[in-house]
């Protein structure tokens, strides 16, 4: 599971590292389509780690639920 974990992590890394560098060259490009991939690249970069962080803590939650659970 630990080995998942880094993988899921260095994907999603990796995943930001693209969003910021799209975010860079959307805004430096000079083309009539730039400023709505901008807006969209923005956007996703800062819902991406939103999403991430939700999930994990959806996750750890459902995980001491069924914990607690198989204790009882």
């Amino acid at each position: 599971m630990k080995k998942t974990k880094r993988i899921l992590a260095l994907i999603g890394a990796i995943a930001l590292v693209c969003l910021y560098l799209s975010t860079l060259i959307f805004a430096l490009i000079g083309s009539p389509a730039s400023l709505e991939l901008l807006k969209v690249s923005v956007a996703a970069t800062i819902l991406l780690p939103v999403l991430l962080y939700g999930y994990s803590l959806v996750y750890r939650l459902s995980r001491k639920n069924r914990d607690n659970k198989d204790d009882d």
